[in-house]
């Protein structure tokens, strides 16, 4: 029977954490015919119960309808990913069952993803008073230019934001704000300074 052979042929391709079985849908209580890697729910050849572990028979609806990729947890506790496709013809009513058993994958995932986090990034963790350095490396920056901030040009603006750069104080968490309130302009404004200094450094690499 074709839909045994591709049962076998699922369950060998995807290991034994892949259950398939073949179910005779012209029953409501859709016996199982045959079966592969039958320890991930435990159920036998002429098994009536579903993947959760019920014995409850099929409504007309239920017998003829697909369902794909739906999640399930059998009595046992292991987390599933459930299809079920039907080959109905005039005489038959069949079915292929198609259940993965991904418990071990989400257990690794909880496990990468707790190895993965952290409370917050070193720099400033290192640098607890980022608002101190930033007024500090701001002030030293305004000095190197010798003139009152309200007396700054663009171009004086500019210079100053391309000092603080150097100083890796746009690193600091807030900086864009922090500089656009002292220097009284929007935060666009010292983003497109950001980005025209960008530009002048690729141009000059190149």
């Amino acid at each position: 029977m074709f839909l045994d052979r591709l049962a076998r042929g699922i369950a060998e391709m995807f290991g034994s954490s892949c259950e398939t079985m073949v179910h005779d849908m012209s029953q409501p209580s859709h016996p199982i015919l045959s079966i592969y890697n039958g320890h991930v729910s435990g159920r036998k050849v002429g098994s009536t119960l579903d993947i959760l572990g019920s014995d409850k028979e099929l409504d007309s609806q239920g017998m003829v309808t697909d369902f794909v990729n739906l999640y399930a947890t059998t009595p046992t506790g292991q987390q599933i990913k459930s299809s079920t496709f039907h080959l109905i013809g005039e005489d038959y009513n069949l079915a292929i069952g198609i259940n993965f058993d991904f418990t071990a994958l989400a257990q690794a995932n909880q496990t990468l993803v707790g190895l993965m986090s952290a409370d917050t990034d070193l720099h400033s963790a290192l640098w607890t008073g980022g608002v101190g350095q930033l007024h500090q490396i701001f002030d030293e920056c305004v000095a190197a230019l010798g003139k009152p901030l309200d007396e700054l040009s663009k171009k004086e603006r500019m210079k100053l934001v391309a000092l603080m750069d150097q100083k890796n104080a746009f690193s600091f968490r807030k900086s864009v704000p922090y500089v656009a309130t002292r220097l009284k302009v929007s935060r666009y404004t010292i983003y497109k300074y950001l980005g025209e200094l960008a530009e002048e450094r690729a141009t000059q690499k190149e």
